[in-house]
């Protein structure tokens, strides 16, 4: 049994953000309704780079996203198909949005429509900005985000600056956001029976996450310096050029330096006043560094990764993403998880829970759905028969 199971979720969520939120909801064992428009359902569902899956309405952004969860289509604009969505509320524990923050009011389903139909449901609202404020009706998406955040501005080095980070960090942040006050809000209702509205903004999910950085310019009234790969808060703490690739290591603490020093053979830098301390090594990184690559570069990555983590330096090498989900600490751990998706796409592999809880660990108990397979299965639920089902997708409801 799922920590959550027992949980009814209602995912109106489109591509990355609220997606992820309630996947995570999914993986914990709750039962995620996710309803899509039914004419193309999820945008993800075309976002990917495979053409086939695209055409399928199977795009692998939509796979990454999507397991354990059930589709229904349902036209909310049409009068009926509100009617049924109001149905549903009434079983629902959770309502998941992340449409603009005038969209379901309009719809006539926002929160204190819903909340007057069950007034134990936890809605929460996923937006770019907030659901009020100067910007709050401005469309997001992750880069937008993450540019107005001050993220790209603490990525890059003096040749490349502002620079964006490689995935959606913003939309996946903002996810994980959600869902844990969720969580949280289940449980306060839990103890209280008490629902209640969550108002997530990408925006403000994102810039706690540069906490250290921000204290340096909030308390220390210190602009952030682009460094590349290096670790602002230490050195040498970053990337290295060794006999063949790179290297990171992280020698943050003075017995660190010490150590690292001795297994490169350059025991030599500890006295020298530049380097002593380690307010005095970050002055003088872009001195430093030089002095360590000239030994590293004369044995390979794997030499050093083994001679520094024996001596407590971290180290490891900087992997292509092939090679990394490849790495036999990953799969110890399970992190992906193979899925049959159906006789068509066949197996893919997947992200489950990452989180290793020892009474009610996650799982992937069902692949990412085609577009409403569930409808007629959850419209049953509310009463729906054979020949109610025909008439609402006669009609486009459904």
């Amino acid at each position: 049994m799922g920590v959550l199971s027992g949980v009814r979720v209602l995912d109106l969520t489109n591509v990355l953000s609220g997606p992820f939120c309630t996947l995570h909801l999914a993986l914990l064992g709750a039962e995620v309704v996710k309803i899509e428009n039914p004419k193309a359902g999820d945008l993800a569902r075309v976002l990917g780079n495979v053409p086939k899956y695209n055409k399928m309405l199977m795009g692998t952004s939509f796979l990454a996203q999507n397991a354990n969860k059930k589709s229904m289509t349902l036209n909310l604009k049409a009068a009926e198909g509100k009617e049924i969505f109001r149905k549903l509320v009434a079983t629902a524990d959770v309502v998941v949005e992340n449409f603009r923050p005038d969209v379901m009011a309009r719809l006539g389903l926002g929160y204190p429509v819903l909340a007057g139909i069950n007034p134990r449901l936890v809605y929460c609202g996923i937006s770019g900005f907030g659901q009020t404020g100067p910007d709050a009706g401005k469309p997001a998406y992750d880069q937008i985000i993450q540019g107005l955040s001050g993220a790209m501005d603490v990525n890059g080095d003096e040749r490349l600056h502002p620079l964006r980070s490689g995935f959606p960090v913003c939309d996946t942040v903002g996810g994980l956001n959600a869902a844990f006050a969720i969580l949280a809000a289940l449980y306060h209702r839990e103890r209280t029976g008490e629902g209640q509205m969550i108002d997530v903004a990408l925006l403000d999910s994102i810039m706690p996450l540069m906490g250290w950085v921000a204290a340096n310019l909030l308390v220390g009234g210190q602009d952030p310096v682009p460094l590349g790969n290096d670790n602002f808060t230490a050195a040498p703490s970053g990337t290295f050029e060794t006999q063949d690739g790179h290297i990171n290591i992280a020698a943050n603490k003075q017995e660190q330096w010490e150590a690292l020093t001795e297994v490169v053979g350059a025991a030599h830098l500890k006295t020298d006043s530049r380097f002593r301390e380690r307010d005095e090594r970050k002055r003088n990184r872009r001195a430093l560094t030089p002095l360590l690559e000239e030994k590293l570069k004369e044995k390979p990555t794997a030499h050093w990764v083994e001679a520094l983590n024996a001596r407590d330096v971290p180290s490891g090498d900087i992997l292509p993403l092939r090679r990394a989900l490849e790495q036999p600490q990953v799969r110890h751990r399970e992190a992906l998880r193979t899925v049959r998706v159906d006789d068509e796409i066949g197996d893919v592999r997947l992200f489950g829970l990452t989180a290793r809880l020892s009474r009610t660990p996650g799982a992937i108990t069902s692949p990412p759905p085609r577009l409403g397979a569930h409808t007629e299965e959850v419209l049953a639920g509310l009463g729906y028969g054979p020949s109610d089902v025909a008439g609402l997708r006669q009609e486009g409801i459904v």
